[in-house]
């Protein structure tokens, strides 16, 4: 079997998200089911997304969290790929093209999901009628007049194309496909102005979304043999705290029932730090359920015992990059191609912790640094840079509370979240008896934490 090093280096960067519905990235995708979830599990969590989709009538409204870097993008991506072979119109969002995430609020992420919604079924020549977006654009467009300035074509944030005439008349592709682009005039605010206008009417744009887009969509559909529209809106679990407000609460508990009045099955991922909050609990009632979590991919027990299964998977990540042709038995005969021993491959995949993308970041420094096979010394360099990195980042306090962790296997309050886990010194497994935390394996080779 011919390995080509260069085709490798590629299919290892941290930075590339699998779409699973593209083939070769197929070729590259491991189901960590058996190795994320506890034995009383039978089925992965993106199959209860997709059975809780398949098994509703029009419309579902779910919560998906995990550590960024845990695979949440890709194992979504699977779910749009699996949906798609069921006959539904998926909608694959990235809010972080569209949205800051310091800024955000409710109408921004509405009218994300229409634009966004609405590019896909224009690609799939769905023809839509969104007269009412028309006269409510009309009416933004004289608050908006002052502030930014538009030529010929440009772009509103949020919105999409706009036109304007020298009789100051404004046509809009309100679903357009153009890219987000403000064209100010003395004024940086105009992302403000628009919310100020918009946030009071979000009762009447959201009737306007239901009634001229996804309800006609759905229909259209539906007539064409498919199974309606699901949106999966990826990335709001990036949603970052000002000074002026908690924006995962705000966007999700206090105004969360606004998320909910889509029609169409929606998904949406959440702040993982919303799990450790006292919201949890009015979270859980207004969308019917706690955000489902994607735990690590366990590489030890709750005893410290090496959990050979998920070692056995990260391993088969690995090899999968490097001969994606060939089965799971076969690339495991031509791993010397890859690592100088199978005992290098085996500390990459445990000290990596369960985490992907960390242990793509490793892979990735040691291709940096020479050609494959990999060996050891090269490893232990990569690790004990990326070790020194999180060292210089933890104080006193923070030490005091992973040796906490360390003998407690528990991270508790919405504190602890924001000091350990989000910062990845802390990563969430689990088993058959259920949650439990580990140290970032990295991170607990540190003499700091020896000592005890």
């Amino acid at each position: 079997m011919t390995f080509d090093p260069l085709k490798f280096f590629k299919a290892c960067n941290p930075n590339k998200t699998l779409i699973v519905s593209n083939e070769t990235d197929r070729s590259y995708y491991i189901d960590f089911t058996a190795a994320r979830s506890g034995k009383r599990k039978t089925v992965s969590l993106i199959d209860e997304l997709y059975r809780t989709i398949t098994r509703s009538d029009d419309r579902s409204h779910q919560l998906f969290t995990g550590h960024i870097g845990c695979g949440k993008s890709t194992e979504l991506g699977k779910l749009k790929y699996e949906l798609e072979r069921e006959g539904f119109h998926v909608v694959y969002l990235d809010s972080s093209e569209d949205l800051v995430m310091t800024d955000v609020d409710i109408s921004d992420i509405l009218l994300t999901v229409a634009r966004q919604i609405g590019k896909s079924l224009t690609a799939a020549k769905i023809e839509l009628n969104p007269t009412g977006f028309q006269g409510l654009l009309q009416k933004t467009w004289s608050v908006l007049q002052s502030d930014v300035s538009i030529s010929g074509e440009g772009n509103i944030p949020l919105i999409g194309k706009v036109s304007a005439s020298t009789t100051g008349e404004v046509s809009a592709d309100l679903l357009g496909i153009g890219k987000f682009s403000a064209k100010l005039k003395g004024n940086p605010d105009a992302r403000a102005r628009l919310r100020q206008h918009l946030e009071p009417q979000t009762d009447n744009l959201l009737e306007l979304i239901n009634k001229e887009l996804l309800e006609p969509a759905n229909k259209a559909l539906q007539e064409r043999g498919q199974k309606g529209i699901v949106a999966i809106v990826d990335s709001l679990d990036r949603l970052e705290n000002t000074k002026e407000r908690n924006q995962a609460e705000y966007i999700f508990v206090t105004r969360g029932e606004k998320l909910r009045q889509f029609h169409c099955h929606i998904v949406y991922t959440t702040p993982l730090v919303l799990n450790f909050s006292n919201s949890i609990a009015p979270l859980s009632d207004r969308f019917g359920g706690a955000p489902k979590v994607l735990p690590m991919v366990r590489v030890k027990n709750r005893d410290n015992q090496l959990h050979t299964e998920g070692i056995h998977l990260l391993r088969d990540m690995v090899l999968a990059r490097a001969f994606p042709d060939l089965s799971s038995e076969e690339r495991a005969q031509y791993l010397d191609q890859v690592f100088e021993n199978q005992e290098t491959c085996d500390r990459l995949c445990t000290v990596s912790g369960g985490h992907v993308r960390n242990l793509l970041v490793l892979l990735y420094g040691c291709l940096q640094k020479q050609d494959p096979p990999i060996d050891r010394d090269t490893l232990e360099e990569v690790i004990a840079t990326q070790r020194d990195s999180l060292v210089r980042a933890i104080t006193a306090n923070e030490w005091e509370l992973l040796q906490q962790v360390k003998a407690q296997k528990a991270v508790v309050g919405e504190e602890g979240y924001q000091t350990l886990l989000r910062s990845l010194f802390v990563f969430e497994y689990l088993d058959e008896l259920g949650t439990w935390f580990g140290l970032n394996p990295i991170l607990a080779e540190a003499e700091q934490l020896k000592v005890s």
